[in-house]
Protein backbone atom coordinates (compact mmCIF):
# COMPACT_ATOMS: atom_id res chain seq x y z
CA UNK A 1 0.00 0.00 0.00
CA UNK A 2 1.00 3.67 -0.65
CA UNK A 3 1.71 5.75 1.98
CA UNK A 4 -1.81 7.60 0.52
CA UNK A 5 -3.56 4.48 1.05
CA UNK A 6 -2.78 4.05 4.00
CA UNK A 7 -3.28 7.52 5.64
CA UNK A 8 -7.32 6.57 3.91
CA UNK A 9 -7.41 3.84 6.28
CA UNK A 10 -6.56 5.73 9.49
CA UNK A 11 -6.47 10.13 9.35
CA UNK A 12 -8.29 12.54 9.83
CA UNK A 13 -7.22 16.02 8.61
CA UNK A 14 -7.84 19.13 9.07
CA UNK A 15 -10.33 21.66 7.45
CA UNK A 16 -10.88 18.73 5.40
CA UNK A 17 -14.60 17.33 4.35
CA UNK A 18 -13.22 14.09 3.52
CA UNK A 19 -16.00 12.71 1.33
CA UNK A 20 -15.46 15.43 -1.46
CA UNK A 21 -11.46 16.03 -0.85
CA UNK A 22 -8.95 15.04 -3.03
CA UNK A 23 -6.49 12.46 -1.22
CA UNK A 24 -3.77 14.14 0.17
CA UNK A 25 -0.12 14.39 -0.91
CA UNK A 26 1.99 12.43 0.56
CA UNK A 27 5.55 14.04 1.85
CA UNK A 28 8.59 12.27 2.03
CA UNK A 29 11.45 15.00 2.65
CA UNK A 30 12.20 18.57 2.87
CA UNK A 31 15.14 20.41 2.15
CA UNK A 32 15.33 24.46 2.29
CA UNK A 33 12.65 25.58 0.45
CA UNK A 34 11.52 22.20 -1.57
CA UNK A 35 9.57 19.22 -0.64
CA UNK A 36 9.19 16.08 -2.26
CA UNK A 37 6.60 13.55 -2.37
CA UNK A 38 6.57 10.29 -2.58
CA UNK A 39 6.91 9.86 -5.92
CA UNK A 40 9.70 11.95 -6.62
CA UNK A 41 7.60 14.85 -7.49
CA UNK A 42 8.97 18.16 -6.10
CA UNK A 43 6.99 21.18 -4.67
CA UNK A 44 8.15 24.73 -3.96
CA UNK A 45 7.01 25.40 -0.14
CA UNK A 46 5.30 28.82 -1.14
CA UNK A 47 3.93 28.90 2.30
CA UNK A 48 6.36 27.88 4.45
CA UNK A 49 4.17 24.97 5.83
CA UNK A 50 1.28 27.35 7.06
CA UNK A 51 4.26 29.87 7.93
CA UNK A 52 6.30 27.97 10.21
CA UNK A 53 9.13 27.28 8.30
CA UNK A 54 11.35 30.50 7.89
CA UNK A 55 14.55 29.17 7.78
CA UNK A 56 13.55 26.11 5.33
CA UNK A 57 13.14 22.37 6.46
CA UNK A 58 15.54 20.14 7.81
CA UNK A 59 17.26 23.02 8.85
CA UNK A 60 20.79 21.59 9.97
CA UNK A 61 21.24 24.27 12.66
CA UNK A 62 18.32 24.33 14.49
CA UNK A 63 18.33 19.98 14.09
CA UNK A 64 21.81 20.19 15.77
CA UNK A 65 20.72 22.45 19.03
CA UNK A 66 17.48 20.44 18.97
CA UNK A 67 20.26 17.17 19.17
CA UNK A 68 22.57 18.60 21.53
CA UNK A 69 19.31 19.28 24.38
CA UNK A 70 18.09 15.55 23.40
CA UNK A 71 21.05 14.20 24.99
CA UNK A 72 20.93 16.39 27.89
CA UNK A 73 17.38 16.95 29.20
CA UNK A 74 14.73 16.14 26.84
CA UNK A 75 11.56 17.49 28.65
CA UNK A 76 11.01 17.47 32.49
CA UNK A 77 7.40 19.27 34.19
CA UNK A 78 7.23 22.98 34.78
CA UNK A 79 5.23 22.74 37.62
CA UNK A 80 7.60 23.20 40.64
CA UNK A 81 10.42 23.15 38.08
CA UNK A 82 12.06 25.23 35.53
CA UNK A 83 15.28 24.55 33.36
CA UNK A 84 17.94 26.48 31.71
CA UNK A 85 16.61 26.43 28.20
CA UNK A 86 13.43 28.07 29.39
CA UNK A 87 15.63 30.67 31.36
CA UNK A 88 17.71 31.76 28.25
CA UNK A 89 14.10 31.77 25.71
CA UNK A 90 12.69 34.62 28.45
CA UNK A 91 15.98 36.48 28.26
CA UNK A 92 16.49 36.06 24.61
CA UNK A 93 12.48 37.40 24.28
CA UNK A 94 13.27 40.04 26.39
CA UNK A 95 15.93 41.65 24.41
CA UNK A 96 13.64 41.82 21.21
CA UNK A 97 10.13 42.10 22.69
CA UNK A 98 8.30 45.80 23.25
CA UNK A 99 10.07 46.58 26.74
CA UNK A 100 6.99 46.25 28.66
CA UNK A 101 6.93 42.84 28.28
CA UNK A 102 8.40 41.16 31.66
CA UNK A 103 6.46 38.09 31.84
CA UNK A 104 6.04 35.09 29.99
CA UNK A 105 3.83 31.44 30.01
CA UNK A 106 4.70 28.56 27.66
CA UNK A 107 1.74 26.61 26.03
CA UNK A 108 1.79 24.47 23.15
CA UNK A 109 0.74 26.39 19.85
CA UNK A 110 -1.27 29.52 18.49
CA UNK A 111 -4.64 28.50 19.71
CA UNK A 112 -2.98 27.79 22.77
CA UNK A 113 -1.31 31.13 23.06
CA UNK A 114 -4.68 33.11 22.58
CA UNK A 115 -6.55 30.94 24.91
CA UNK A 116 -4.64 31.60 27.89
CA UNK A 117 -4.17 35.30 26.73
CA UNK A 118 -8.04 35.46 26.78
CA UNK A 119 -7.97 33.97 30.01
CA UNK A 120 -5.51 35.99 31.77
CA UNK A 121 -7.77 39.28 30.28
CA UNK A 122 -11.12 37.84 32.04
CA UNK A 123 -9.52 36.62 35.40
CA UNK A 124 -7.27 39.82 35.45
CA UNK A 125 -10.45 41.87 36.17
CA UNK A 126 -11.96 39.16 38.32
CA UNK A 127 -9.37 39.56 40.54
CA UNK A 128 -9.93 42.76 41.11
CA UNK A 129 -13.48 42.45 41.92
CA UNK A 130 -14.31 43.94 38.52
CA UNK A 131 -16.96 42.30 36.36
CA UNK A 132 -15.48 42.66 32.64
CA UNK A 133 -16.71 39.19 30.80
CA UNK A 134 -16.47 40.93 27.23
CA UNK A 135 -13.88 40.78 24.80
CA UNK A 136 -13.17 42.82 21.41
CA UNK A 137 -12.11 41.56 18.17
CA UNK A 138 -11.87 42.08 14.34
CA UNK A 139 -14.13 41.20 11.88
CA UNK A 140 -13.21 38.22 10.12
CA UNK A 141 -10.58 37.63 12.87
CA UNK A 142 -8.75 34.38 13.38
CA UNK A 143 -7.38 33.49 16.53
CA UNK A 144 -7.05 29.44 16.56
CA UNK A 145 -9.40 26.67 17.41
CA UNK A 146 -9.46 26.32 20.89
CA UNK A 147 -12.68 27.34 22.32
CA UNK A 148 -12.38 30.99 23.71
CA UNK A 149 -9.73 31.68 20.27
CA UNK A 150 -12.30 30.14 18.35
CA UNK A 151 -15.02 32.77 19.86
CA UNK A 152 -12.79 35.44 19.04
CA UNK A 153 -12.65 34.25 15.61
CA UNK A 154 -14.56 36.28 12.94
CA UNK A 155 -14.82 33.63 10.03
CA UNK A 156 -18.39 32.02 10.71
CA UNK A 157 -18.13 28.41 9.40
CA UNK A 158 -15.28 27.50 11.38
CA UNK A 159 -17.34 28.50 14.20
CA UNK A 160 -21.35 27.83 13.25
CA UNK A 161 -21.37 24.68 14.95
CA UNK A 162 -20.90 25.82 18.87
CA UNK A 163 -22.88 29.15 18.33
CA UNK A 164 -24.47 29.97 21.92
CA UNK A 165 -21.87 28.17 23.91
CA UNK A 166 -19.24 31.04 23.63
CA UNK A 167 -17.83 33.51 25.85
CA UNK A 168 -19.06 36.97 25.26
CA UNK A 169 -16.95 38.57 21.88
CA UNK A 170 -18.00 41.54 20.21
CA UNK A 171 -16.48 42.51 16.75
CA UNK A 172 -15.47 45.97 15.30
CA UNK A 173 -14.72 46.63 11.39
CA UNK A 174 -10.54 46.02 10.77
CA UNK A 175 -9.50 49.86 9.95
CA UNK A 176 -8.59 49.34 6.18
CA UNK A 177 -7.79 52.29 4.09
CA UNK A 178 -10.82 54.83 4.18
CA UNK A 179 -12.45 52.78 7.15
CA UNK A 180 -10.45 53.96 9.79
CA UNK A 181 -12.84 56.39 11.47
CA UNK A 182 -15.74 53.28 11.45
CA UNK A 183 -13.37 51.39 13.23
CA UNK A 184 -12.84 53.78 15.59
CA UNK A 185 -16.53 54.93 16.57
CA UNK A 186 -17.35 51.20 16.75
CA UNK A 187 -14.75 50.32 19.02
CA UNK A 188 -15.88 53.59 21.59
CA UNK A 189 -19.02 52.34 20.95
CA UNK A 190 -18.44 48.88 22.30
CA UNK A 191 -16.51 49.93 25.56
CA UNK A 192 -19.46 52.19 26.49
CA UNK A 193 -21.78 49.77 25.80
CA UNK A 194 -20.18 46.78 27.48
CA UNK A 195 -18.11 45.58 30.12
CA UNK A 196 -14.92 44.63 28.16
CA UNK A 197 -12.10 42.97 29.26
CA UNK A 198 -9.80 43.17 26.20
CA UNK A 199 -8.99 43.78 22.94
CA UNK A 200 -7.73 40.69 20.50
CA UNK A 201 -5.79 41.61 16.96
CA UNK A 202 -3.75 40.37 14.53
CA UNK A 203 -1.24 43.62 13.79
CA UNK A 204 -0.95 45.12 10.95
CA UNK A 205 -1.65 41.70 8.61
CA UNK A 206 -4.93 39.47 9.35
CA UNK A 207 -4.05 35.95 7.62
CA UNK A 208 -6.85 33.88 7.60
CA UNK A 209 -8.99 36.37 6.05
CA UNK A 210 -6.56 37.08 3.21
CA UNK A 211 -3.23 38.62 4.43
CA UNK A 212 -6.26 42.29 4.86
CA UNK A 213 -3.68 45.00 5.96
CA UNK A 214 -4.46 48.05 7.61
CA UNK A 215 -1.95 50.83 8.77
CA UNK A 216 0.21 50.81 11.71
CA UNK A 217 -1.25 54.25 12.79
CA UNK A 218 -4.75 53.05 12.71
CA UNK A 219 -4.11 50.37 15.46
CA UNK A 220 -1.90 52.83 17.64
CA UNK A 221 -5.23 54.73 18.03
CA UNK A 222 -7.66 51.76 18.74
CA UNK A 223 -4.62 51.01 21.01
CA UNK A 224 -4.93 54.14 22.31
CA UNK A 225 -8.59 54.09 22.80
CA UNK A 226 -8.56 50.73 25.03
CA UNK A 227 -5.74 52.21 27.09
CA UNK A 228 -8.24 54.91 28.24
CA UNK A 229 -10.73 52.83 29.58
CA UNK A 230 -8.20 50.27 30.99
CA UNK A 231 -9.13 47.74 28.31
CA UNK A 232 -6.40 45.33 27.99
CA UNK A 233 -4.65 44.81 24.54
CA UNK A 234 -3.55 41.31 23.17
CA UNK A 235 -1.26 41.09 19.81
CA UNK A 236 -2.11 37.96 18.18
CA UNK A 237 1.87 37.74 16.50
CA UNK A 238 1.03 34.07 15.71
CA UNK A 239 1.15 34.60 12.26
CA UNK A 240 3.25 37.96 11.86
CA UNK A 241 5.97 37.21 14.30
CA UNK A 242 9.59 36.53 13.73
CA UNK A 243 10.26 38.48 10.59
CA UNK A 244 7.21 38.23 8.18
CA UNK A 245 5.91 41.93 8.20
CA UNK A 246 9.83 42.84 7.80
CA UNK A 247 10.45 43.65 11.04
CA UNK A 248 11.08 41.11 14.18
CA UNK A 249 7.49 41.53 15.15
CA UNK A 250 4.85 43.35 13.62
CA UNK A 251 4.17 45.55 17.02
CA UNK A 252 7.71 47.13 16.17
CA UNK A 253 5.89 49.65 13.69
CA UNK A 254 2.93 50.52 16.32
CA UNK A 255 3.63 53.16 18.74
CA UNK A 256 1.93 51.99 21.23
CA UNK A 257 3.05 48.34 23.12
CA UNK A 258 -0.13 45.78 24.00
CA UNK A 259 -0.46 44.33 27.22
CA UNK A 260 -0.27 40.73 26.46
CA UNK A 261 1.30 39.31 22.98
CA UNK A 262 0.46 35.67 21.55
CA UNK A 263 3.71 33.80 19.52
CA UNK A 264 3.95 30.13 17.81
CA UNK A 265 4.33 29.28 14.32
CA UNK A 266 7.64 30.47 13.48
CA UNK A 267 9.19 30.12 17.34
CA UNK A 268 10.58 27.17 16.63
CA UNK A 269 11.54 27.69 13.18
CA UNK A 270 8.92 24.61 12.39
CA UNK A 271 10.20 21.81 14.45
CA UNK A 272 8.43 21.55 17.44
CA UNK A 273 5.57 22.18 18.45
CA UNK A 274 5.28 25.24 21.15
CA UNK A 275 4.18 28.75 22.24
CA UNK A 276 4.24 31.60 24.48
CA UNK A 277 2.32 34.62 25.55
CA UNK A 278 4.01 37.03 26.75
CA UNK A 279 2.45 39.98 29.78
CA UNK A 280 3.23 43.11 31.37
CA UNK A 281 4.61 43.20 34.97
CA UNK A 282 1.12 44.55 35.62
CA UNK A 283 -0.81 42.29 34.20
CA UNK A 284 1.06 39.00 36.17
CA UNK A 285 0.95 41.58 39.24
CA UNK A 286 -3.04 40.79 39.58
CA UNK A 287 -2.51 37.30 39.75
CA UNK A 288 0.16 37.58 42.31
CA UNK A 289 -1.34 37.77 45.99
CA UNK A 290 -1.40 35.80 49.35
CA UNK A 291 -5.00 33.92 48.01
CA UNK A 292 -4.17 30.86 46.08
CA UNK A 293 -7.51 31.29 43.93
CA UNK A 294 -5.96 34.22 42.16
CA UNK A 295 -3.41 32.03 40.77
CA UNK A 296 -3.32 31.46 36.75
CA UNK A 297 -5.00 27.73 37.25
CA UNK A 298 -3.89 26.76 33.18
CA UNK A 299 -1.13 24.34 32.21
CA UNK A 300 -0.12 22.11 29.39
CA UNK A 301 2.01 18.62 29.65
CA UNK A 302 4.84 19.93 27.61
CA UNK A 303 4.87 23.58 29.07
CA UNK A 304 8.30 24.99 28.14
CA UNK A 305 9.61 21.66 26.76
CA UNK A 306 13.36 21.55 27.03
CA UNK A 307 13.87 20.36 23.30
CA UNK A 308 11.52 23.01 21.74
CA UNK A 309 13.17 25.89 24.12
CA UNK A 310 16.49 24.59 22.07
CA UNK A 311 14.66 25.04 18.68
CA UNK A 312 13.23 28.39 19.92
CA UNK A 313 16.94 29.78 20.72
CA UNK A 314 18.57 28.56 17.69
CA UNK A 315 15.55 29.99 15.34
CA UNK A 316 15.77 32.97 17.50
CA UNK A 317 19.51 33.31 16.69
CA UNK A 318 19.07 32.12 13.03
CA UNK A 319 16.20 35.31 12.40
CA UNK A 320 19.02 37.71 13.71
CA UNK A 321 22.03 36.93 11.05
CA UNK A 322 22.85 39.65 8.63
CA UNK A 323 22.38 36.59 6.08
CA UNK A 324 18.62 35.89 6.68
CA UNK A 325 17.81 39.89 7.50
CA UNK A 326 19.50 40.39 3.94
CA UNK A 327 16.87 37.62 3.00
CA UNK A 328 13.72 39.15 4.16
CA UNK A 329 14.95 42.49 2.30
CA UNK A 330 15.63 40.69 -0.58
CA UNK A 331 12.34 38.84 -0.98
CA UNK A 332 10.67 42.23 0.26
CA UNK A 333 12.14 43.99 -2.91
CA UNK A 334 11.08 41.04 -5.10
CA UNK A 335 7.59 41.35 -3.85
CA UNK A 336 7.19 44.84 -4.31
CA UNK A 337 8.34 44.37 -8.11
CA UNK A 338 6.05 41.52 -8.81
CA UNK A 339 3.22 43.64 -7.10
CA UNK A 340 3.93 46.64 -9.64
CA UNK A 341 4.31 44.42 -12.77
CA UNK A 342 1.21 42.53 -11.80
CA UNK A 343 -1.72 44.96 -9.84
CA UNK A 344 -3.00 46.75 -13.17
CA UNK A 345 -3.70 43.62 -14.68
CA UNK A 346 -7.41 43.21 -16.36
CA UNK A 347 -8.26 40.17 -13.74
CA UNK A 348 -6.77 41.80 -10.69
CA UNK A 349 -8.50 43.79 -8.13
CA UNK A 350 -5.78 44.46 -5.67
CA UNK A 351 -1.80 43.37 -4.86
CA UNK A 352 -0.64 43.97 -1.82
CA UNK A 353 2.33 43.25 0.59
CA UNK A 354 4.55 43.79 3.57
CA UNK A 355 7.67 42.53 4.56
CA UNK A 356 7.95 38.59 2.87
CA UNK A 357 3.97 38.45 2.52
CA UNK A 358 2.61 39.53 -0.73
CA UNK A 359 -1.37 38.59 -1.67
CA UNK A 360 -2.98 39.28 -5.03
CA UNK A 361 -7.10 39.52 -4.96
CA UNK A 362 -8.00 37.78 -8.23
CA UNK A 363 -11.51 39.13 -10.03
CA UNK A 364 -14.40 36.50 -10.11
CA UNK A 365 -17.67 36.27 -11.67
CA UNK A 366 -19.40 35.44 -8.37
CA UNK A 367 -19.04 35.74 -4.98
CA UNK A 368 -16.48 33.65 -4.08
CA UNK A 369 -16.51 31.47 -0.28
CA UNK A 370 -13.29 30.36 1.48
CA UNK A 371 -13.65 26.87 0.38
CA UNK A 372 -15.07 27.99 -3.20
CA UNK A 373 -15.02 26.70 -6.88
CA UNK A 374 -12.34 29.01 -8.17
CA UNK A 375 -10.26 28.60 -4.42
CA UNK A 376 -10.04 24.70 -5.53
CA UNK A 377 -9.39 25.15 -9.19
CA UNK A 378 -6.69 27.93 -7.91
CA UNK A 379 -5.11 25.05 -5.44
CA UNK A 380 -4.98 22.42 -7.65
CA UNK A 381 -3.20 24.34 -10.39
CA UNK A 382 -0.22 24.48 -8.00
CA UNK A 383 -0.04 21.66 -6.71
CA UNK A 384 0.08 20.36 -10.72
CA UNK A 385 2.71 22.74 -11.28
CA UNK A 386 4.41 21.25 -8.14
CA UNK A 387 3.93 25.12 -6.05
CA UNK A 388 1.95 25.24 -2.48
CA UNK A 389 -0.08 27.67 -2.21
CA UNK A 390 -3.25 27.73 -0.52
CA UNK A 391 -5.64 30.55 -1.75
CA UNK A 392 -8.17 31.91 0.19
CA UNK A 393 -10.98 31.91 -1.93
CA UNK A 394 -10.29 34.26 -5.25
CA UNK A 395 -7.02 35.47 -2.65
CA UNK A 396 -3.63 33.87 -3.76
CA UNK A 397 -0.75 34.85 -1.32
CA UNK A 398 2.64 33.94 -0.75
CA UNK A 399 4.87 33.94 2.77
CA UNK A 400 7.97 31.80 1.79
CA UNK A 401 10.52 30.66 3.28
CA UNK A 402 13.30 33.40 4.04
CA UNK A 403 15.82 31.24 2.77
CA UNK A 404 13.83 30.54 -0.83
CA UNK A 405 16.33 32.02 -3.61
CA UNK A 406 15.36 34.11 -6.26
CA UNK A 407 14.92 31.99 -9.15
CA UNK A 408 12.31 29.81 -6.54
CA UNK A 409 10.50 32.86 -6.58
CA UNK A 410 10.16 33.75 -9.99
CA UNK A 411 8.63 30.26 -10.56
CA UNK A 412 6.19 31.18 -7.69
CA UNK A 413 5.42 34.38 -9.27
CA UNK A 414 5.40 32.95 -12.95
CA UNK A 415 3.06 29.87 -11.51
CA UNK A 416 0.82 32.77 -10.43
CA UNK A 417 0.51 34.90 -13.52
CA UNK A 418 -0.07 31.29 -15.41
CA UNK A 419 -2.95 30.79 -12.85
CA UNK A 420 -4.61 33.97 -13.46
CA UNK A 421 -4.64 33.72 -17.23
CA UNK A 422 -6.28 30.02 -16.37
CA UNK A 423 -8.95 31.36 -14.76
Amino acid sequence: MTLTEKDSQYLWHPYTQHKTAQTPIAISRGEGALLWDENGKEYIDAIASWWVNPFGHSNRFIADAIYKQLTTLEHVLFGGFTHEPAIKVAEKLMEILPKNQQKIFFSDNGSTAVEVAIKVALQFFFNKNEKRTTIIAFENAFHGDTFAAMAASGISFYTQAFQGMFIDVVRIPVPVKGQEQESFDALRAVIQKHDCAGFIFEPLVQGAAGMVMYEPEALAKLMQICKESNVLTIADEVMTGFGKTGKTFAMDYVTEVPDMICLSKALTGGTIPMAITTFTQEVFDAFYDDDINKALFHGHTFTANPTGCAAALASIELLHTEEMQANIERIHKSHLDFQKKIENHSKVITARTLGVIFAVEIKSDSEESYYGSMRTKLYNFFIDKGVVLRPVGNIVYILPPYIMSDEQLQKVYKTIEDAIEMV
